[in-house]
């Protein structure tokens, strides 16, 4: 409510129901085959409980709702006046169009972002559907995909949480409704399946000449019970996509063999096990002529690494599906580990509570499993970790060898993209053993560590507003450091 006690027309997508909650039943046509009871269906969209959770089916205006980031469908120029758009550049300001113009435009299947400025979301997301046309269906349905893909990993790579989207297949474009809404309902539900870690709440937004579409499709790949999946199964349109939600076209799968000359396994042997006595038989290795003994033996070498690149890929991966598929809701309710705001350089901020980590009462790879649920996806860019070392005792310190083992384990992006680990309020001890563990444990970790003695240092680096800490941090700084001092602070060298 606004002072004059007028209703605000902005909408908490938190007070929206999920679509695992809607009513409603998928309308079978009548000319769709039936499965007979009893049958063994595999459908390619299975019930996923969690999945419906994260979705919502509404009908209103996009620009509406309170979200992270909300979605605009536009031409390659970003000055398109269909509904959609109008309505953003409206309820934005006149700041919207003036950032767009620096865009200097976006390609059709692609998506760029700028601040949502007064809208009630934080940020706009634009993108570029094609133009239809039968003749050339699908180059329009690949694009189209690439629409819906690109905007959700956009919002991945920037740790929205949610995200309202539009139709953005418009009238004006041509594309016929209910193939575009297959395209972009496969493609959201493939997203979430792989990525569903990193994204709270979906919103299809959508007209009153859309909704109807909506309902009746979205229960083929969002199906709300198992009796539901079985019942739509013989409804899912021929094409279904590939693991990603990409249209399948049949004249471009074309395998390519990796080792031409080289007899192919289907199995899944390591490079190393690459037999050396079958180079060297292809046309193009006998216009090399012979290979020596030599050459041989650093080819040897080269593959032996990358099997050993490979096989820590593999190994990261395992983990990586029982982070997904455990119960972590113990290890989380600790609230030891969690993602904050951004530093001053624009990187995501990690922070870890050494108190809240009662070391001898959780289970070690519980701890391990969580932390790369949380980490996989802020990983894939910059950021920089801040631990809390504040009034911790022997039972919340793991010893070096949980330390050396994760970081052992996780991927080689979490080393490359880790900027910075601010250590604050470390004690001498505690600096005494980082500095044997960072020289003699691991490597490339010295050099991003920094001490941080109070908090005023960690502001130098952080702004206040962009990093959550817990109230006996804030207590003891102020009790040990006296009242904060925000205009001389002081920092660690980055």
């Amino acid at each position: 409510m606004d002072p004059l006690g007028a209703r605000s027309p902005i909408v908490d997508i938190q007070t929206l129901p999920c679509w695992a909650h809607s009513s409603g039943q998928a309308e079978t046509s009548s000319n769709s085959s039936e499965l007979q009871p009893g049958t063994a269906i595999s459908s390619p969209f299975p019930y996923r409980k969690d999945i419906n959770d994260k979705v919502i089916l509404w009908k209103g205006d996009v620009v509406l709702l309170s979200c992270t980031a909300i979605v605009n469908t536009s031409n390659e120029t970003l000055s398109d006046k269909n509904a959609i758009s109008e309505s953003i550049y409206l309820h934005a300001g006149p700041e919207l169009r003036d950032e767009l113009q620096k865009l200097k435009g976006c390609r059709t299947g692609e998506a760029k972002m700028t601040k949502g400025f007064n809208l009630a979301a934080r940020f706009i997301i634009h993108t570029v559907g094609p133009r239809y046309n039968a003749k050339y269906r699908t180059a329009a349905e690949s694009s189209l995909y690439s629409c819906y893909r690109s905007v959700l990993l956009l919002a991945r790579e920037h740790s929205m949480s949610s995200i309202g989207l539009c139709v953005i297949n418009t009238p004006k474009r041509g594309y016929p409704l209910e193939d575009a809404t297959n395209i972009a309902l496969r493609t959201v539900r493939r997203f979430l399946e792989k990525h569903g870690d990193t994204i709270e709440t979906v919103v299809f937004a959508v007209t009153d000449l859309e909704e109807a579409t909506y309902m009746k499709l979205m229960p083929l790949y969002f199906p709300r019970s198992l009796e539901e999946e079985r019942r739509c199964l013989p409804m899912l349109p021929a094409d279904v996509g590939n693991a990603e939600g990409e249209p399948v076209i049949a004249e471009r799968q074309i395998r390519i063999l990796d080792k031409p000359g080289i007899p192919h396994y289907d199995d899944d042997s390591d490079d190393e096990h690459l037999e050396l006595e079958y180079i060297g038989t292809h046309a193009f290795a006998k216009m090399e002529g012979d290979i020596d003994k030599q050459r041989r033996l650093i080819l040897q070498g080269q593959m032996s690494e990358a099997a050993v690149q490979k096989a820590h890929q593999r190994n990261y991966n395992r983990w990586l599906c029982r982070a997904r598929a455990d119960d972590l809701s113990g290890v989380a309710s600790l609230k030891a580990l969690y993602q904050t705001g951004y530093d001053k350089f624009g990187r995501t901020v990690v922070v870890i509570v050494g108190r809240n980590i009662p070391v001898t009462l959780i289970d070690p790879d519980k701890a391990l499993l969580y932390f790369i649920h949380i980490m996989d996806h802020i990983a894939a860019r910059e950021f920089v970790m801040v631990y809390f070392h504040t009034l911790t005792s022997d039972h919340n310190h793991p010893d070096s060898e949980f330390i050396k083992k994760l970081y052992d384990i996780v991927d080689v992006k979490y080393k490359k993209n880790m900027k910075a680990f601010y250590f604050v309020h470390p004690t001498f001890r505690s600096k005494v053993m980082t500095w044997m563990f960072t020289t003699f444990s691991v490597s490339g970790l010295k050099d991003k560590v920094h001490h941080v003695e109070t908090l005023p240092q960690l502001f130098a680096l952080i702004s206040p507003e962009q990093i959550d800490i817990p109230p006996f941090v804030l207590e003891y700084d102020a009790r040990v450091n006296g009242p904060y001092q925000y205009s001389c602070p002081s920092s660690p060298d980055l």
